[in-house]
C-alpha cells in the first residue's frame, strides 16, 4: 500500500449508492478511488488488474455477491482489504467470516465511513509490518461477530460470550448481563466456533466452556449443565457425550 493514498475500489450494483461513496470519499483525506464495478464478476476483474488496497463491497448483488467476491480474491496477493456497505444487518455473521476489516450499513455516515478507512489502514499497515497475508476463511474460527442496537452497529469478540440461544432464525448471543440478536443458523456458529472454546449442549444452545460449573442429573435422569451466572441450560440428549468429554469421564 501507498504510505500516503489509500487505493479504493467501489462495488454497488446501484447507481445511486456508488455516486455517494464516491462524494464521500472525495471529502476523505489520502484516498484514491480507483475505479468503481456494479456487480461479482466486474469486480473481481477489476480487483486483479487495479490492485486496490480497498474494496468497499455491497453484499447483495445479482450473480456473484459481495461475500463470493471476497471469497473469490481470499487466495490473489496481494489480498485487498475489505469493508462490506450494505442495507442488510443479517450478512454481519458471514461477512466476518470472510475477514471483513469492517461492515457499513446504509445510508453510510461519512463518520463511520472515516472510522472503516482508518481500520483499513490499520489492518494493512499491520499486514505488511508482519509480513503475512491473510489465512483463508476455511482455516480460521470466528473471531468477532457485528450486531445491531440502538445505537447502530456493536462489535462483539467470541471469546467474550458466554452462551448462544436459538430464537428461531435468530441466535442471541449473551455477553454477561447483555445479548445481541444475529441473523444466523446454530449449525452454522457451531462449525465457525472454535470447539477447544465453545461446546454445544443442546440443539438450541452453544455455551463457552469455561462457563460451565458443573453438571447435575435432574428427576428424569436428564443431564443439566450449571452455569457460571447461576442459571441453568439443559443439555439435549444427542449431546450427553459432551458431558463426559468435558468432565473427563
Amino acid at each position: 500500500m501507498d504510505n500516503k493514498h489509500l487505493r479504493v475500489l467501489v462495488v454497488d450494483d446501484e447507481p445511486l449508492a456508488t455516486e455517494r461513496l464516491q462524494l464521500l470519499l472525495a471529502k476523505a483525506g489520502d484516498v484514491d478511488l480507483v475505479g468503481t464495478a456494479f456487480d461479482g464478476e466486474a469486480a473481481v476483474r477489476m480487483a486483479e488488474a487495479l490492485q486496490p488496497d480497498l474494496l468497499l463491497l455491497d453484499v447483495a448483488m445479482p450473480g456473484l455477491d459481495g461475500i463470493d467476491v471476497a471469497k473469490a480474491l481470499a487466495s490473489r496477493r496481494p489480498t485487498p482489504a475489505v469493508v462490506f456497505v450494505t442495507a442488510f444487518d443479517q450478512f454481519a455473521v458471514a461477512a466476518f467470516e470472510v475477514e471483513a476489516v469492517d461492515y457499513l450499513m446504509k445510508p453510510v455516515d461519512p463518520v463511520r465511513l472515516d472510522r472503516a478507512l482508518s481500520r483499513a489502514r490499520a489492518h494493512l499497515e499491520k499486514r505488511s509490518a508482519e509480513g503475512a497475508t491473510p489465512a483463508s476463511s476455511g482455516t480460521k474460527y470466528l473471531e468477532e461477530f457485528w450486531a445491531t442496537d440502538l445505537t447502530g452497529l456493536v462489535r462483539i469478540a467470541s471469546r467474550d460470550i458466554d452462551r448462544i440461544s436459538a430464537e428461531r432464525d435468530y441466535m442471541r448471543l449473551h455477553v454477561g448481563q447483555r445479548s445481541w440478536l444475529i441473523h444466523h443458523s446454530m449449525a452454522a456458529l457451531e462449525e465457525g466456533l472454535d470447539p477447544a472454546v465453545f461446546v454445544r449442549l443442546h440443539r438450541s444452545a452453544i455455551v463457552r466452556r469455561d462457563f460451565i460449573s458443573g453438571f447435575q442429573r435432574n428427576a428424569s435422569g436428564r443431564w443439566i449443565a450449571r452455569l457460571a451466572d447461576g442459571t441453568e441450560q439443559p443439555v439435549g440428549r444427542l449431546y450427553a457425550d459432551c458431558v463426559r468429554e468435558i468432565a473427563g469421564r
